[in-house]
């Protein structure tokens, strides 16, 4: 009985609890099931597909790789709106971020008189604190720095840091410029002081852009004052061509080159734009000239401000000469003087003009020859040129020739002022003609001896001229002459040294920074005839040390031509030991034997001049002048090839 008391309520208590446990299960499975049910169509709805769903109990788990930082948030909040976000156990990974895309590293910078402005995005990996130092030093104490750049954690894209330097580099030398740059592509658009200055900013910049970097130039410059405004067009058996165009509005210029163009003028013809035009009906009446010499079929036109002056060609018909310049007359804006001249046909017996000629040589020596109608007049010319060219530089050979007429001495001196707009060439005065032909680095030359000789001779005064423009000799873009590029290498190896491994024609590592400078300098230098020495001491057979240092000067030489060096005018010569500078009998004197040289060659004279030097040879290395072997004169010089002792036949 006592045990029925204790086994019955225990019995129940036993059934209740199993009947508990069994309906938490079945609720607990419920809770989940609608936790997941419930979380899977929250992120189906919010298209989070990549984001999976476990329960365990109360517990939600997400799992899965989100693609990034944003869509792992949204998966979570997601999954809070159905439970409560204490439930939701966050398990899922972030993709990794190495393919998002760097932002567009892009610096835009503005310079005036007040300062400099300097707005965009940087790499972080720039030091953005020494990129403002250095706008700083460029605006100087007058001027301030605004810094409106930004910066992003990403890496400096290729080329990033070479165009921000090579930016530097032109803001210094455009106080009023506009510069954007990318790691790319750099577009500079400026004002500069003067033509001359633009041609020179365009091309030191031209020639310093990196490599894979595309540059955009937009340089202007203040338009000149032309005195007199000249416009000088010819048709002749070369064809037509202009010989000045000036004009003061671009409306003006395309129309007086359009005009030309129909005549013959090829298509790269141009003309000056400039300040001092005569008249604002300039374009028309440029216009009716060209074409009135057209029709006549050759001749020249010049108009020197106000002042026409029309040539025909011996031979025109009279009839089209009167009617073509009747019709110019009357069309010319009533400013303009034209005074049309028609050449009578010479008499077959004349036995041909007297003249006169001055040449100016490419080394600056000036010859005057032919007459002059009075010791007066040679005595003002030979004084004008050695005014001009330097005393010890003119030759006067010219005669007295009293049967000239009176207007000979003007055509001379003249002619003598545009020759010295010429670096080279030569002027022939005949009593019809003044001819000026010869080369210059000026590209303006042309229109400016146009005027010059336009102003001289007067309105009946008939010229020609064919100046070469050569940049070369362009003064304006930096180019070094020859002897001043000899000359600057030599200031270039200085102390340092064109090393080879021993015994051998193979560079040494550490000779690269002194060929990559040598070879910037020759690329901008241009095409000169050089002569890359190899010497070395008198150690060895003399056969193999010649062999050897023929084959170090052409290494040098393919050295510089893997650098783009334009080589077609070089030549690699290996001297051996015949040409020591020191005693070989020391190892001093050894290892300066050991050498590259870089020499200029000029030309040989012509045959007929017997009293020339054969050659003449500049070293363009370090050393002092001295005597070779033969006891000729040299200036010589050297980069030491290496400064290890020699092994025994290699003659290093």
């Amino acid at each position: 009985m006592r045990l029925s008391r204790i086994g019955i309520p225990v019995l129940a208590f036993i059934i209740a609890a199993g009947l508990c446990v069994l309906a938490a299960f079945f609720s607990v499975k419920a809770v989940e099931d609608s936790s997941l049910e419930g979380v899977e169509t929250a992120l189906s709805l919010e298209e989070l597909d990549w984001a999976e769903v476990d329960v365990n109990g109360l517990q939600v788990f997400l799992i899965g790789e989100a693609p990034d930082e944003a869509a792992r948030f949204e998966a979570m909040t997601a999954a809070g709106t159905v439970v409560d976000s204490a439930r939701v156990i966050d398990q899922m990974l972030i993709a990794e971020s190495e393919g998002i895309r760097p932002p567009e590293f892009s610096v835009e910078i503005l310079r005036n008189d007040d300062g400099i402005s300097v707005i965009g995005l940087i790499p972080r990996e720039t030091d953005r604190e020494a990129l403002i130092e250095r706008f700083t030093g460029i605006a100087g104490s007058s001027g301030e720095v605004s810094d409106l750049l930004e910066i992003a954690d990403f890496p400096a894209p290729e080329g990033w840091r070479e165009a921000i330097d090579f930016s530097m580099r032109a803001l210094r030398d455009l106080p009023r410029s506009k510069i954007s740059v990318s790691a790319d592509h750099i577009a500079v658009k400026a004002m500069t002081d003067s033509e001359s200055a633009r041609r020179r900013v365009e091309g030191d910049l031209r020639r310093r852009t990196p490599d894979g970097v595309e540059l955009a130039l937009d340089l202007s410059a203040p338009r000149p004052v032309i005195t007199p405004f000249t416009l000088r067009f010819l048709i002749d058996e070369d064809g037509a061509r202009f010989d000045a165009c000036s004009a003061d509005t671009e409306a003006a210029r395309d129309r007086i080159l359009s005009a030309a163009r129909a005549a013959g003028v090829p298509e790269d013809a141009n003309c000056r734009l400039g300040l001092g035009v005569p008249s604002r009906q300039w374009g028309d009446a440029a216009v009716m000239g060209i074409k009135a010499l057209q029709e006549l079929g050759a001749g020249s036109i010049t108009f020197s401000n106000a002042d026409v002056a029309l040539l025909a060609e011996e031979g025109t018909d009279e009839a089209l000469f009167d009617r073509v310049v009747g019709e110019l007359e009357n069309g010319l804006p009533d400013l303009f003087a034209l005074n049309a001249v028609l050449p009578e046909t010479p008499d077959e017996t004349d036995a041909g003009p007297p003249e006169f000629t001055a040449t100016l040589s490419p080394e600056g020596s000036v010859q005057l020859r032919g007459r002059i109608n009075s010791e007066i007049a040679r005595q003002t010319a030979d004084s004008l040129a050695r005014a001009s060219f330097g005393s010890e530089a003119v030759y006067t050979a010219a005669r007295v020739d009293e049967t000239l007429p009176a207007s000979w001495a003007a055509r001379v001196l003249a002619g003598l002022e545009a020759l010295g707009e010429l670096s080279n060439g030569a002027v022939r005065i005949t009593p019809d003609l003044v001819s000026v032909r010869g080369n210059t680095g000026n590209p303006d030359a042309s229109d400016e001896i146009a005027a010059l000789l336009a102003d001289k001779l007067g309105e009946a005064g008939e010229f020609e001229i064919d100046a070469t423009y050569l940049e070369k000799l362009d003064a304006s873009l930096g180019i070094p002459t020859p002897q001043e590029c000899v000359a600057q290498i030599r200031e270039i190896v200085g102390d340092r040294k064109i090393t080879f491994e021993p015994g051998s024609a193979n560079l040494d590592a550490s000779t690269a920074d002194v060929i990559d400078d040598i070879a910037e300098l020759l690329q901008l230098c241009g095409d000169f005839p050089l002569e890359v020495q190899g010497h070395t001491d008198s150690q060895g057979r003399e056969e193999m040390n010649e062999q050897l240092s023929q084959e170090r000067a052409q290494a040098v030489l393919d050295a510089l031509r893997n650098r783009r060096v334009l080589t077609s005018a070089y030549r690699a010569v290996g001297y051996g030991e015949e040409r020591p500078i020191e005693d070989n009998a020391t190892e001093a004197g050894r290892e300066a034997n050991r050498r590259i040289e870089f020499t200029l060659v000029q030309a040989e004279p012509a045959e007929e001049d017997s009293t020339a030097p054969e050659e003449l040879e500049e070293s363009a290395t370090e050393g002092d002048t001295g005597t070779d072997e033969d006891g000729e004169n040299t200036e010589d010089g050297s980069s030491s090839d290496d400064a290890d002792s020699p092994e025994e036949g290699t003659g290093e």
